[in-house]
């Protein structure tokens, strides 16, 4: 494998082609989903978090949102607890609930507070329940069965869906120059808790913060056709073609709607990246090229 440039040009150009982003970028909200190989992965890990770290110093204003299903997973085996899925979605009982609220808002929020800090960055770790951060209502789980003539209606428990995002701790915590680490965790009026997809949880907060983007982070290189393509540089219009032709299928579905419902609520552009991708963060944000698929508002031009 041949080593990276690093000769004084070839490093002075990468600054160069940052400079103007760094610039049209400065003070702007940027809201990253972490989650996928990424957030398993030591050096990966390392690398994230020194991205993060750079966005900050550099005048962005970062704000994550993470996942933590594969977590969740291992310490219910070890609690010797099954775990059922239907249709992708985790089963979530009470005592699942306990748990989930366990790792996400406990162990892996403040793992990655951890990492963001000994990088030299100032991070502070949020459950959904900060705050009055994520009020969420139960997700109504509608599947088609044979010989019902109606959708089936499936309990899947704890299993929600945001309702709405109030965002004043979080812009709080941006004016003093911290960084968000939100868990995605939400309660209802009646002080229940939720578990929330966090592609879901980072697409509404990017639109109730103003967000100039939406990054989510994936273990594929990015939405691909028939071919293997990668597809970049899409309008609303065109992914909505996509869903319907049956392009955009599977577990990409819910990143895409996400990205989809964020720039139709004003984010300027919306990107699946490949997270396995050492720095995928600051090549998507300062480079001209990206790692992965763009998705842009009906009537925005991105570059």
């Amino acid at each position: 494998m041949s080593q990276p440039d690093k000769s004084p040009g070839y490093i002075a150009g990468v600054l160069t082609e940052a400079l103007p982003y760094i610039r049209r970028f400065n003070g702007k909200t940027i809201v990253i989903k972490y989650g996928g190989n990424a957030m398993s992965d030591d050096q990966l890990k390392s690398d994230f978090a020194r991205d993060v770290v750079l966005m900050k110093l550099v005048g962005m204003n970062p704000v994550l949102v993470h996942g933590g299903g594969p977590q969740i997973g291992t310490l219910l085996k070890k609690l010797g607890k099954k775990t059922e899925f239907v249709d992708g979605m985790r089963v979530t009982d009470n005592e699942t609930m306990d748990i989930v609220e366990m790792v996400l808002g406990g162990l892996v929020n403040k793992e990655i507070v951890n990492l963001v800090s000994r990088h030299g960055g100032n991070a502070v770790g949020l459950s959904g329940k900060d705050g009055g951060l994520i009020c969420a209502r139960k997700m109504v789980f509608k599947r088609n069965s044979p010989g019902f003539d109606v959708p089936e209606i499936i309990d899947i428990g704890h299993v929600g869906e945001v309702e709405s995002i109030n965002t004043a701790v979080v812009n709080l915590l941006i004016k003093q120059d911290f960084i968000p680490v939100i868990a995605p965790v939400g309660v209802d009026q009646g002080g229940q808790s939720y578990n929330i997809n966090a592609d879901l949880v980072a697409g509404k907060m990017a639109a109730a913060l103003g967000a100039e983007k939406l990054i989510l982070l994936t273990n594929i290189a990015g939405l691909l056709d028939a071919k293997g393509n990668i597809l970049t540089g899409l309008s609303a219009n065109e992914v909505d073609k996509l869903i319907e032709d049956g392009v955009i299928q599977g577990g990409m579905l819910p990143k895409i709607r996400s990205a989809l419902d964020a720039v139709q609520a004003g984010v300027k552009t919306a990107h699946i990246i490949d997270g396995r991708v050492e720095h995928a963060v600051l090549l998507e944000i300062f480079t001209d090229v990206g790692v992965g698929t763009l998705i842009q508002g009906h009537e925005h031009t991105a570059t």
